[in-house]
């Protein structure tokens, strides 16, 4: 009977072990609950190739127009999910990363596109820059300035109507700040 109950046990036991292999691969890969931070969203990394960041993704990154091919500034997106999601890669090394129209895709502090401008400063105190939208009248750029020595060339800027974050994008200086993006 010992020997039955232990067999029971280790059964269960590598059962679970199986599901929760499956469910952190689950986790690791790029989705809508993939976090936002200044340098990457889920398993991809700023500075990481095309290549690295479709390994790490779980999914194939595809090539979008840009408008900056000629000065080899190229946009990628996921195949297939999440959306609203693209890659600016200088280099072919990814600088930023841009996140449009998808209002579940959050950063590490809970940010998302719809959220309030005074939401986001309340969620990085102190450490929020506000400057005039280029294009939206009474729009604004909210751009999240890290206090750690070691992130000084990442930023997190939150594009706003003057009223609620329209889009945000994450990455490396400058080109977080490019504008126009590839442009």
């Amino acid at each position: 009977m010992f020997n039955k109950i232990n067999s029971s046990i280790l059964l269960m036991s590598l059962i679970l072990v199986i599901c929760l292999g499956s469910w952190v691969k689950a986790q690791a890969n790029l989705s809508e609950e993939s976090k936002v931070f200044i340098n990457g969203i889920g398993p991809i990394r700023v500075g990481m190739t095309v290549n690295q960041a479709t390994q790490a993704a779980g999914t194939k990154l595809v090539q979008t127009p840009s408008g900056g091919e000629e000065n080899g500034c190229l946009y990628f997106q996921p195949q297939r999910q999440p959306k609203g999601v693209s890659f600016m890669v200088i280099n072919n090394r990814i600088a930023r990363i841009d996140i449009r129209e998808n209002q579940r895709i959050t950063t590490a502090k809970g940010a998302k596109i719809g959220d309030s401008e005074t939401r986001i400063k309340s969620l990085y105190p102190r450490q929020i820059e506000v400057t005039p939208h280029k294009y939206v009248q009474n729009g604004h750029y909210l751009t999240f300035v890290p206090k750690d020595n070691v992130d000084k060339n990442y930023r997190l800027l939150f594009e706003t109507d003057g009223t609620r974050v329209t889009r945000y994008r994450s990455g490396k200086l400058p080109e977080v700040e490019f504008v126009e993006g590839c442009l």
